[in-house]
């Protein structure tokens, strides 16, 4: 899969809507979910592309080292106010909030 459709957005929104308050998920972890496993990236671009911030907790989904997306200044503090741990100023302590899924 190269291209991303309207079917995509709407499994991977589906599944960034039900990432509980306080966790996070992974790029890979919600690709895997949506049955698209090593397809981490488009994840990555279809939620760039979603213009969905503030309409579901895109602010939950970090990289597989609990990476923040560069450049989104808003991601820590609405993690930090949802009690995230992290590492550093750019990593969340993935092991310590990365959600299990369904």
């Amino acid at each position: 899969m190269t291209k991303i459709d309207e079917q995509f957005m709407r499994d991977v929104l589906n599944i960034v809507d039900i990432i509980p308050f306080g966790r996070v998920a992974t790029y890979g972890q919600i690709a895997k979910l949506i049955g698209l496993p090593r397809n981490a990236r488009l994840v990555g671009k279809a939620l760039g592309k979603s213009g969905g911030y503030g309409k579901h907790p895109c602010h939950r989904v970090v990289t597989a080292t609990g990476r923040l997306v560069p450049g989104w200044f808003d991601q820590r503090p609405m993690l930090l106010a949802e009690n995230v741990p992290f590492k550093d100023d750019n990593h969340v302590a993935i092991k310590k909030c990365q959600w299990q899924g369904i």
